[in-house]
């Protein structure tokens, strides 16, 4: 079983995320405070200064929890840099207003927010303000140069990770492994792991199996009970799917087994 023992060495960007305590205050009985996840954030939830992966079922709020993140943070909540501000669809939660962000003294060089549902926006925004620029070099020549319009879901991924990313950069990435094959998951996995060791920090939320495997991450289970703590080898994304590899056909029998 690996070690999600947090680096003393090392200080993140952000260290722990809370909600606040002040007088008028969320309705914790609305949306989204209600969300058993956004509710454990009275207790405040410590970030590892490397990785810290959110998972968890579908609905059981970690987007929403990686939005308000990245938005208290000031990034753009559709996505982008902290220079991006447009708004396609004004939708994501109040939840920011009322998180506080520990962050020491150090401080990232650039950073990112990707949202997978919204990264398209974030690629038409980009022609946009490329059409207007009148100062070289281009947005697009930070993501390597090609439209990310004429890539697919899965390379406009890459090219973000490979060309943007880059050194003591904060990172915050909601399911980056939606459009990504596995060997790419693998890939984004490997480019993480190098920019962790030039002084970045990463906030994930994911399904991936793979990607949340990043030796030393703090992986966080996000559920109806709130938020836990959990080894990798214990999280259900590591367990049904080396049950399932382990003889899929066993379990493809038991899947069906009320078939007619």
């Amino acid at each position: 079983m690996r070690s999600t023992v947090f680096d003393e060495e090392r200080v993140g960007f952000l260290t722990s995320v809370e909600l606040k305590e002040a007088e008028g205050g969320p309705d914790l009985s609305k949306y989204p405070f209600c969300i058993p996840a956004v509710a454990a954030l009275s207790n405040k939830v410590r970030l590892h200064p490397q990785a810290t992966f959110f998972v968890g079922d579908n609905g059981t709020g970690k987007s929403t929890l990686i939005e308000g993140i990245a938005v208290a943070a000031g990034f753009n909540a559709e996505g982008g840099s902290q220079h991006f501000n447009f708004s396609s669809r004004r939708s994501h939660s109040e939840l920011h207003r009322y998180l506080r962000l520990v962050r020491p003294a150090r401080r990232p060089v650039t950073g990112y927010f990707l949202r997978a549902e919204s990264f398209f926006n974030v690629a038409t925004n980009i022609e946009a303000m490329d059409r207007v620029q009148a100062i070289a070099p281009l947005v697009i020549a930070s993501y390597g140069g090609r439209s990310l319009h004429e890539q697919s879901h899965g390379e406009s991924f890459m090219a973000l990770a490979l060309h943007r990313f880059g050194p003591h950069g904060l990172y915050i990435l909601d399911e980056p492994e939606a459009a990504l094959h596995p060997n790419m998951q693998l890939a984004l996995l490997r480019r993480i792991r190098d920019l962790v060791r030039q002084g970045c920090q990463f906030i994930v939320a994911t399904h991936s199996p793979i990607l949340m495997a990043l030796p030393e991450a703090q992986i966080y289970v996000v559920s109806a009970s709130g938020i836990q703590s959990a080894s990798y080898e214990d999280t259900e994304h590591y367990k049904v799917t080396k049950t399932f590899f382990e003889d899929h056909r066993l379990f493809l029998r038991e899947l069906f087994a009320d078939d007619p």
